[in-house]
């Protein structure tokens, strides 16, 4: 691998606000050379997902910030070059966490074996990945959809959020999608069998919400916050559970947003409604992620589980593709092929 380049995009300076192109520098490094119990991948697919920019500010969070001029984070499809760990071999299709960059090292252990048979491999950055697991361990443990309620889930044709509406669905409940447009949100009712989806942009969305939702809300899984959430809070019915998965139109403010204090509102319906709110990270969740992978792949066999993919082509364009992420211009899991499957 000598005479070969590893090329990276790494975090040249923190974002203020909405990150921007120069705030991401493509770089050229060496190959790494695996050790003992390591593998050396080739990123076929790496995986973009709104988690990345809060890595991307220096502050407290779930975790460590990215350091400047460290390689970007994030999942990677990669196929297996050379292997110094007795479970890999040369060939084997494997998901870790690779970063942004062609070739990367990984302990053995801190990957996942790709069966190619069950699906695309590109669906281990989604629906049979992390997001999947997320809207999976998050739904059914949090928000404990019983038959006849109705689940609400944000950001709805989403990699999260279309496979908690389907796992909704699935649990027999009335699932309501909300998404940012009249394409999606045909997507999210003819595609992936939601009983309805309101364009939150929408000048009538508050009335079409509550037209959706004639008996009110019982599950609401949150991924986007701001003006949505408001909109939600007034339907939610006594003892609704909210898992908050992600807060994504707050991911690029600099200051709290202008207006009334809503605060006491919140915390009056908290009380009064007696509302279940919790926070979450898939890792809490990480004993029940093998029989999440293995119930979503049973259900993507029988046709109950669909997905989409939002796929784009090269690593120098991750960075625009990222930054349109979390402005919603992507239509289903985004996920950029950085390299030819199988991987040379």
């Amino acid at each position: 691998m000598s005479n070969k380049i590893n090329r990276q995009i790494i975090l040249a300076k923190r974002p203020s606000g909405k990150p921007q192109p120069a705030d991401f520098s493509l770089v050229d490094a060496s190959v790494p050379v695996p050790e003992e119990g390591q593998v050396l991948c080739k990123t076929i697919f790496l995986s973009l997902d709104p988690y990345m920019r809060g890595r991307m500010n220096d502050g407290k969070s779930y975790a460590a910030p990215l350091e400047i001029k460290e390689v970007m984070t994030g999942g990677t499809v990669g196929q297996v070059l050379e292997s110094r760990s007795s479970n890999f071999h040369e060939g084997d299709i494997v998901f870790g966490s690779g970063g942004w960059q062609v070739y990367w090292a990984s302990e053995g252990k801190a990957l996942r074996k790709i069966d190619s048979q069950l699906a695309p491999i590109s669906t281990a950055t989604g629906v049979l990945g992390m997001p999947g697991v997320t809207a999976y361990t998050g739904l059914l443990n949090i928000g404990q959809p019983k038959k006849g309620e109705t689940v609400v889930v944000a950001a709805a044709s989403g990699a999260v959020g279309s496979v908690v509406g389907q796992v909704a669905k699935i649990k027999g409940t009335r699932a309501v999608g909300i998404a940012g447009s009249p394409e999606k949100c045909r997507f999210v009712t003819e595609e992936l069998g939601f009983d309805a989806c309101v364009n939150h942009k929408s000048p009538d969305f508050t009335e079409a919400l509550k037209n959706a939702c004639p008996d009110g809300i019982d599950v609401y899984f949150e991924n986007v916050g701001g003006k949505v959430f408001q909109k939600v809070l007034p339907l939610l019915n006594d003892f609704a559970r909210i898992p908050v998965c992600g807060m994504i139109s707050h991911y690029n403010a600099t200051e709290l947003p202008p207006g009334p204090n809503l605060t006491p509102l919140l915390m009056r319906d908290i009380l009064v409604k007696r509302l279940t709110f919790r926070g979450f990270i898939v890792w809490d969740f990480a004993s029940q992620e093998k029989e999440a992978l293995t119930q979503l792949a049973t259900w993507i066999q029988q046709g109950k589980l669909h997905y989409r993919e939002d796929i784009v082509e090269g690593l120098e364009n991750a960075p625009e593709a990222f930054i349109g992420l979390l402005e919603g211009r992507n239509f289903g899991k985004l996920v950029v092929q950085v390299s030819d499957h199988p991987a040379a």
